[in-house]
């Protein structure tokens, strides 16, 4: 029950614009998902996974893979910054891997 009021709590600060969307992160025990998402129009800009990629390396590997990806997504759809929305995820391990990737490919927040 603490991490669906952790999760509530860190979203109800963040919302997201056209110009400044947000990075929402979910990480399972298998897999790692990315999207950037417009709150205003309610669209996903950008979207980037491990589902269905046969990548090798550690779990921490494989966040920054797809922190780099977002970033790279980011940058065709001509976002610079975003709003880090790491839902009830604490900022340590695989999510932090991803979050300095995608601030190594320009992305900013």
């Amino acid at each position: 029950m603490n991490k669906v009021f952790r999760a509530k709590r860190t979203r109800a600060k963040l919302h997201g614009t056209a110009t400044r969307p947000r990075l929402t992160v979910h990480i399972s025990n298998v897999h790692i998902t990315a999207q950037l998402i417009d709150d205003d129009s309610g669209k996903t800009v950008a979207y980037a996974t491990t589902v269905g990629k046969k990548a090798q390396g550690s779990k921490a590997e494989l966040a920054a893979e797809i922190g780099k990806e977002i970033a790279d997504k980011a940058k065709k759809a001509n976002i610079k910054t975003v709003v880090f929305d790491r839902g009830a995820k604490l900022y340590a391990g695989r999510m932090s891997a991803l979050a300095d990737a995608a601030r190594k490919e320009g992305l900013e927040f």
